[in-house]
């Protein structure tokens, strides 16, 4: 049985990622993975079952990776607005950090495999727990008007990531060039607290 070579394994994880941000899941084969990492296919036999192994698996890392950076000197016992700005924060370092991972995700997300990997590992379910807990003690507490759980999502989150958009993309509205600043997040996070406090 042959070793499993992890400088291998990495190159192998960029590539699919690369691959599946330019081309979508329809412009990704394992032939054309093995051809960029300059492998046969049947290497990547050593480290994946088959083609949705494969994807399952790395988006199960980035996802893990993600959703740990999500909570890095967060607890659910925070005010409401000092964690969700801690959240804010770290959202936007780990997608100016690794865009590419990010954007592969995002397509992942909204997969059949999305589903899959969100329901594999008990690490999510902790993330969810943390996340609901926080909710829960801020409508308790009277820091955050009751919605639903959509609308929460896209008042609390969608400022942000709409800023992060225009920042990978490096432009905004008509193409003027755009570089996210701490000053700009944090006018845009003040605003959406007004928006969900009651």
């Amino acid at each position: 049985m042959r070793i499993r070579d992890i400088d291998k394994e990495k190159l192998v994880i960029e590539k699919a990622i690369d691959q599946i941000v330019r081309d979508g899941f329809q412009g990704f084969s394992m032939n054309k993975l093995a051809k960029a990492c300059n492998i046969s296919v049947a290497t990547l036999y050593i480290y994946y079952k088959d083609k949705d192994d494969l994807i399952q698996k790395i988006g199960a890392s980035v996802a893990l990776e993600f959703f740990s950076s999500t909570i890095k000197n967060f607890s659910p016992d925070m005010s409401f607005e000092e964690g969700l700005w801690i959240q804010w924060v770290n959202r936007a370092e780990f997608t100016m950090k690794y865009p590419k991972n990010v954007a592969f995700f995002e397509i992942i997300k909204h997969s059949p495999h999305g589903e899959i990997i969100l329901n594999s590992t008990t690490k999510f379910s902790d993330f969810r727990m943390i996340m609901k807990q926080f909710i829960e003690k801020s409508l308790y507490n009277n820091e955050l008007s009751s919605m639903s759980f959509e609308v929460f999502w896209a008042v609390a989150y969608g400022p942000l990531y709409t800023l992060l958009n225009f920042h990978t993309e490096g432009k905004s509205m008509g193409g003027k060039p755009f570089s996210l600043t701490d000053t700009m997040m944090k006018e845009a996070f003040d605003a959406t607290i007004k928006a969900l406090k009651p």
